[in-house]
């Protein structure tokens, strides 16, 4: 579950059943993992409970919450060289895994049976950051979920190798958040594999123009995040839209996981949500550079394969 309050300047909030309900991350921040009494303090079989913390479940705030389905209970994983505890659900391409880093080259089980296309790593222990692989950016490089940085090359992080469908690789340095033993090296990925009708990661081109490129998805997103990953810096965000938030075309109320801001409310960084995917409708930089590589990663409002245009 992934919270944002979003009127108000606050860190985004993770929270997934492996690490139990209490255990905070976010993703804003490279702060070590935190244990609340009053945040998210319990996952239903329909939902999930809130305490009073006004980050969270304030009077007079408006929240976000958006979330994945995973598989369980984890269960211990054996097929890479470091043992992880992995909660999969194979049918939405998603699993939350959990390990303890070694400081040397390495693999790690993901129990998805695909290859994933996006793993986002956070060392739970150490004040590190967010390391980001996708597939569009390759396995020589990496992304920060929790800074505007465009990618930039790392050898070390994914060790040069792509993921499989049974494992994804890690490697040593001090650069590679990805396999650290500080703080005691407890590390979380949550990884994504496409699932037709349902998921797709990949990238476009920017053209500079309010006519922006169109990205097939083959479905009507419900979710999209996208980020610049050719050119960073102040403005270079990560941006978050969803159709909760915003009922029709243009989807302009985005949210920054790199940061704690307030919801965007203007029309700078807008998209349009199709039945088959989603148009960038902005000029700006940030999202639609001329020539850069603008990568996405969507979700469908209805997995069936029966969405209809808006």
């Amino acid at each position: 579950v992934w919270l944002k309050v979003r009127n108000d300047a606050q860190n985004h909030r993770l929270f997934d059943t492996v690490r139990c309900a209490n255990k905070r991350i976010m993703s804003s921040s490279t702060a070590v993992e935190a244990t609340t009494t009053d945040e998210l303090t319990a996952f239903n079989i329909n939902g999930f409970t809130l305490g009073a913390n006004t980050d969270v479940n304030g009077t007079g705030f408006n929240y976000i919450g958006w979330q994945w389905k995973g598989g369980g209970t984890a269960v211990s994983n054996t097929s890479g060289t470091i043992t992880s505890s992995v909660s999969a659900n194979t049918t939405a391409g998603f699993s939350v895994v959990t390990y303890t880093g070694t400081g040397a080259n390495g693999t790690i089980g993901h129990g998805l049976g695909a290859v994933p296309s996006m793993i986002i790593i956070k060392n739970r222990q150490a004040t590190n950051s967010w390391v980001v692989y996708h597939v569009s950016t390759g396995n020589g490089n990496v992304l920060l979920l929790n800074s505007t940085n465009a990618s930039t090359a790392d050898a070390l992080a994914w060790n040069n190798t792509t993921p499989t469908s049974t494992v994804f690789s890690v490697g040593t340095g001090a650069n590679a958040d990805t396999n650290q033993t500080a703080g005691g090296g407890q590390h979380v990925a949550y990884c994504l594999a496409p699932v037709s009708g349902f998921s797709a990661f990949g990238s476009c081109t920017g053209n500079g123009s309010t006519d922006g490129p169109f990205v097939y998805t083959g479905f009507r997103p419900r979710y999209v995040m996208i980020k610049n990953s050719t050119t960073g810096g102040a403005g270079y965000d990560w941006f978050a839209y969803d159709t909760s938030r915003d009922t029709y075309n243009s989807t302009t109320l985005d949210l920054n996981p790199n940061s704690a801001q307030v919801e965007n409310t203007n029309t700078g960084d807008g998209i349009d949500v199709l039945s088959n995917g989603f148009k960038i409708r902005v000029s700006t930089a940030a999202t639609n550079t001329n020539g850069n590589t603008i990568i996405y990663a969507a979700f469908a409002e209805n997995p069936f394969k029966i969405s209809r245009a808006r």
